[in-house]
């Protein structure tokens, strides 16, 4: 997993692609948020946010 993040970071530093950085770390926190709370009580007030 962690080459798969370094790859990323190359690919971005090298491309002049930084702009995709704060893009991917959002879907990230947001998939996670809504992986954590699939099962939960919480699950009806998250998806009614999308």
């Amino acid at each position: 997993m962690l080459s798969v993040v370094r790859e990323l970071w190359g690919f971005m530093r090298e491309r002049k692609k930084l702009w995709l950085a704060p893009i991917i770390v959002v879907l990230v926190v947001i998939s996670g948020l809504l992986f954590i709370a699939q099962g939960t009580a919480l699950a009806p007030f998250i998806y009614s946010i999308f």
